[in-house]
């Protein structure tokens, strides 16, 4: 769907100029300068670490001695209609069955992946959503889903989790998922709606949440990442009420480096941050110090970082970059390990399996 800025397309977006952050320059998308940094062996990653791809059109610029992946045709096993306009984002929710997409016609829906997919379900029928989340003023551009009791008061209520949104608005909502097995045309539940989270001055590009769930990330377009204690007591919420969450910290150290535009927790250090910027740096953040502590000035490249992605058990940083590269960065020393080109234009977003092993890419 694009990048930070994208968004302007949509003709149900009527947008203010200064809405959001200025388009990306015209021009033909750069090739990487080059590799650099040996000091993280590779050997752990097994194919990933020598990954390369042609696609239809390409000149074959791929280095001799390379494999490419073959051409494979895939088969939808379900389609989910039920948005009125573009999704912006999605997010499995842990330990269930079950998918959270957000759009900008200004709602978020839960999807039962379990009763989708059941053998008498075909990619031809439409599938209901469990419930949809109604509460932004504006499109929904990021979600993250927290499974598990993490915080002690879900295990009564049979809740499946806890999901955070955020858009344009500039608010982060937090929402309690409802069972998986509740009537999709049952009446609208005020209580599902557990906290707003106020502070950002401008629309909120990405959300991530830690490896415990307790503490969630974000990153906007006012030039800051926040960390937010979402189930945290932040007293009346300017919209009223008495709503959950709170504000443990603002990181703005660099903004020199322009817009945030992706946020991630490294998990294999909890207490470290990586967000990407516009500039095409990468800066990783020690939250206990709650300063920068390392900085990848532009991580080879010129292109506005896309997203950024952690290893689930190796010290990397995967980023997606508008100059068709995907960069593999040591979190040790901000060195860039690894590089390939893998698509013809700007690379928008990146995916890992839990065992790090499969990396799935997607493009302009």
């Amino acid at each position: 769907m694009g990048t930070p800025g994208d968004i302007r397309g949509s003709h149900r977006c009527h947008l203010r100029d200064g809405d959001l952050v200025p388009p990306r320059p015209v021009g033909p998308p750069r090739p990487p300068q080059g590799l650099g940094g040996d000091s993280l062996a590779l050997d752990g990653l097994g194919d990933l670490a020598e990954l390369a791809v042609t696609n239809d059109g390409d000149n074959g610029d791929v280095p001799s001695g390379v494999r490419v992946s073959p051409k494979r045709s895939w088969s939808p096993r379900v389609t989910l209609r039920g948005h009125f306009d573009a999704v912006r984002a999605l997010a499995f929710v842990p330990c269930h069955p079950a998918l959270v997409t957000a759009s900008e016609d200004a709602t978020l829906k839960l999807w039962n992946l379990h009763k989708a997919l059941g053998p008498k379900k075909s990619a031809a029928l439409d599938v209901e959503p469990v419930y949809a989340f109604r509460g932004h003023r504006g499109p929904v551009l990021a979600v993250a889903v927290s499974g598990g009791d993490t915080g002690g008061d879900t295990g009564d209520t049979g809740d499946t989790g806890l999901c955070c949104s955020a858009g344009l608005d500039g608010r982060i909502r937090c929402w309690r998922l409802p069972r998986l097995d509740s009537d999709p045309y049952g009446g609208y539940d005020p209580g599902v709606l557990c906290g707003v989270l106020a502070g950002h001055g401008d629309a909120v590009w990405g959300l991530a949440f830690d490896v415990t769930g307790r503490h969630l990330a974000s990153c906007s377009a006012d030039g800051t990442l926040r960390l937010w204690d979402p189930r945290g007591d932040s007293g009346d919420t300017p919209e009223g009420g008495t709503l959950g969450g709170t504000c443990l910290s603002v990181l703005d150290g660099h903004k020199d480096h322009g817009v945030p535009t992706s946020v991630t927790f490294v998990t294999t250090q909890p207490s470290q941050l990586v967000a990407g910027f516009r500039s095409g740096a990468t800066v990783l953040y020690d939250l206990e110090a709650t300063k920068a502590t390392l900085v990848s000035p532009n991580g080879g490249g010129s292109g506005q970082v896309n997203q950024v992605l952690a290893h689930p058990w190796q010290p990397l940083t995967i980023t997606a970059s508008d100059d068709r590269a995907i960069r593999y960065l040591d979190n040790r020393t901000g060195k860039v390990v690894h590089s390939m080109v893998a698509h013809l234009d700007a690379v928008t977003c990146l995916a890992l399996d839990p065992s790090g092993a499969f990396l799935m890419s997607g493009s302009e």
